[in-house]
């Protein structure tokens, strides 16, 4: 295991020692914590950006030009404003 100093403004470390007491964990696991979900995000981020590059942006749209066009199946409709988005149970 390393060590690292870490700076940060006086509101952050304030705002991450009230978030470790409510989650009832120490300063350093939820830092640890939060740098390796940081980290996560960025890997796919890059990942998802990589894909994008290799993209055939034209035959996606000759796809899209050849699907029919239909109304939606009426489980994929959007929802008509004011109208609940999920079934009541």
């Amino acid at each position: 295991m390393s060590s690292y100093p870490l700076r940060m403004p006086s509101h952050v470390l304030e705002q991450a020692k009230q978030a470790a007491k409510e989650d009832g964990t120490s300063l350093n696991q939820l830092m640890t914590s939060f740098i390796a979900q940081g980290l996560g995000q960025r890997r796919g981020l890059r990942m998802m950006q990589e894909r994008a590059g290799r993209a055939d942006v034209d035959a996606v749209l000759r796809m899209l030009d050849d699907a029919p066009d239909v109304p939606p199946d009426e489980r994929d409709a959007l929802p008509e404003q004011g109208t609940p988005t999920a079934p009541e149970p």
